[in-house]
């Protein structure tokens, strides 16, 4: 990093919060009043939506996060060789999180005593904060610097402060989470920030098996069911709303042509739920629709058509076993 960046610590970069609450009234309002009816996944992750999806990560039937940690863990010392350690450099996390599998990286290269700066950049600071104090108590010589920033924001501070090259990870299938139009212009934003030099790793869930992939998002024990309806919850709580959960289900279904996983809340009958916040009442038909989430799947042979039309190229692949998932690296053209 160039010597003006402090290290251990995290930089915020966000513009002053709008509060929670006006966010998700927003998208209750708009989307509710509409049809057909949506809300926004975005909206899941309370205490509650977080714990539960804890609990998703770990079901035999959601495959994602055991064939990405299979790759890491396996494959780690070809992907850091596919980069190039020699010279400094920042290994940069998109969304960070608690870094579970960006952690495997940050073991093999302190292990091989290489010179790096970790960069987790997240929107969340309570959550950059434990992951810096685990870090420091993990490895306490490595060097952390956290940003609290949207994702092109805080590359393009890194590009205004440093010249080290950058492995820059986007890991876990969060592609998926776009749109496909979306997600071709996230590719093309990722490359307006790249130097020749630089390289970016994207996970990706494969196309495979319909009923493999449906499961994973409706599993047998309903976690996943109870982490959709809890959508619902929330808005019970932070908006004041009467929704009777036990009058609505989780639903999911694959698209394979597409490659679309779509999950929608269904009300069981014909009722009005009232949000006192809004001062809105909403109507709901029995067994209509309030789709919650998309999830994309891709092809290697679409991901390689997405990348180059933003001047990325596939340098490397790597697979779990059942060729299920992979972790692609990119580099610009």
């Amino acid at each position: 990093m160039a010597e003006n960046t402090q290290t251990n610590t995290i930089i915020n970069l966000l513009p002053p919060d709008l509060s929670k609450d006006e966010g998700l009234a927003k998208d209750v309002a708009n989307g509710l009043s509409q049809y057909p009816k949506k809300l926004s996944s975005k909206f899941f992750y309370d205490a509650r939506g977080s714990q539960l999806f804890q609990q998703i990560m770990e079901l035999p039937e959601y495959y994602l996060t055991e064939l990405e940690h299979e790759i890491l863990e396996r494959q780690r010392k070809e992907i850091l060789f596919a980069f190039g350690t020699q010279s400094p450099f920042q290994l940069i996390d998109l969304g960070a999180g608690d870094a579970l599998k960006t952690k495997l990286l940050i073991k093999e290269l302190v292990q091989s005593e290489t010179d790096f700066t970790f960069v987790p950049l997240d929107i969340s600071k309570d959550q950059l904060q434990e992951l810096l104090q685990e870090l420091s108590q993990t490895y306490p010589d490595l060097k952390v610097t956290g940003l609290a920033a949207e994702y092109f924001q805080g590359l393009k501070w890194l590009n205004e402060h440093s010249t080290d090259r950058k492995l820059v990870l986007f890991l876990g299938s969060n592609i998926g989470n776009f749109v496909p139009s979306s997600a071709q212009q996230f590719l093309c934003q990722v490359r307006e920030s790249l130097s020749p030099q630089d390289r970016f790793l994207l996970g990706v869930d494969l196309k495979k098996e319909p009923e493999k992939i449906r499961q994973a998002y409706d599993d047998a024990a309903g976690v996943t069911s109870a982490f959709n309806l809890n959508l619902l919850h929330r808005i019970n709580q932070e908006l004041q709303a009467d929704f009777d959960l036990d009058k609505f289900q989780h639903f999911a279904e694959y698209d394979p042509i597409e490659g679309t996983m779509r999950s929608f809340i269904i009300s069981k009958e014909d009722q009005e739920v009232q949000v006192q916040a809004l001062n809105k009442t909403f109507h709901f038909d029995a067994w209509e629709a309030i789709h919650t989430e998309n999830s994309y799947k891709y092809t290697l042979k679409q991901l390689k058509e997405m990348a180059l039309h933003c001047g990325l190229r596939i340098e490397d692949v790597f697979t779990d076993a059942s060729h299920g998932f992979a972790d692609v690296l990119l580099k610009p053209v």
